[in-house]
């Protein structure tokens, strides 16, 4: 498949590897697409895993609804199970990364059923975000109050071409190559407004929380990640209700570009389980 439909939105999908083996999906983050795990999905294939990479809703070109509760987090996880019907998959590995991560993390605590197991690569559990903010996750997420200033964030990341978005993304310690494919991709029209509403969708009310995990999680954390204190990485295992397993790379943000052959293992090695 290189697609599914939702609500009349249309996402686009990078479907690899057997269709009779074990499933995977990979959610990306801000401000992503299915190809930050180019490296990661040859990995998985060749041990016999089929891996469904979306680009998901504000980066497929066919699914960028207009205003912020269109990207509450109970529509990205009805996504995300959208995505598994359409590919006849009763379960599946759930990978995510960044906002990616934040969904996974959703998708196992809302729909465990679907979910053989979770992989978060960076982004500690919600819950631990949020008893984190005292103590410097806070500092660490304050564009996320920026981002919430309608037009401006887009005029000012957007700004020369999208330059500064690209020169913001290398200094948070992307490959310059990647940044620059990244920022052309949020240059396209309407795509960073719609990327910059799942942070504007933080304040929808009734949209819910993240509750508890119950099925197999591995977390990937980076030590070097600029992101995430270290206060919610280290508190995300108590709201784990399952196997917890822990794997501390000396490594910045970027997990899936950057380091490939970990992100494939830690996958692996709950497929193999």
């Amino acid at each position: 498949m290189d697609g599914f439909t939702r609500n009349g939105l249309r996402f686009d999908v990078r479907d690899a590897g057997p269709a009779a083996g074990p499933a995977a999906v990979l959610l990306h983050g801000f401000p992503q697409d299915g190809s930050a795990y180019d490296a990661v999905v040859p990995l998985l294939t060749q041990a016999g895993v089929r891996v469904l990479v979306p680009d998901q809703r504000g980066y497929s070109p066919g699914a960028r609804p207009p205003g912020r509760r269109a990207y509450a987090v109970p529509e990205l996880v009805d996504d995300v199970v959208a995505l598994l019907d359409a590919a006849g998959v009763d379960e599946a590995h759930v990978v995510g990364h960044d906002w990616g991560g934040a969904v996974a993390w959703a998708v196992a605590a809302r729909r465990p059923r679907r979910v053989a197991s979770l992989t978060v690569l960076g982004t500690p559990h919600p819950a631990a975000m949020r008893a984190g903010l005292l103590r410097g996750q806070a500092l660490r997420s304050w564009y996320v109050g920026a981002f919430q200033v309608p037009g401006l964030p887009e005029r000012a990341l957007l700004a020369d071409g999208g330059a500064r978005l690209r020169d913001a993304l290398v200094r948070s310690g992307l490959a310059p190559h990647r940044a620059a494919q990244y920022a052309a991709r949020m240059s396209e029209p309407g795509a960073l407004t719609a990327a910059l509403a799942w942070y504007r969708a933080l304040g929808v009310p009734r949209s819910g929380s993240t509750g508890r995990v119950r099925v197999p999680t591995t977390y990937v954390s980076a030590r070097r990640d600029p992101f995430f204190a270290p206060a919610s990485v280290e508190a995300t295992a108590h709201h784990v209700d399952a196997a917890f397993t822990r794997v501390d790379l000396d490594a910045d943000h970027w997990l899936p570009e950057h380091r490939p052959a970990d992100v494939a293992a830690a996958v692996l090695g709950q497929v193999r389980a």
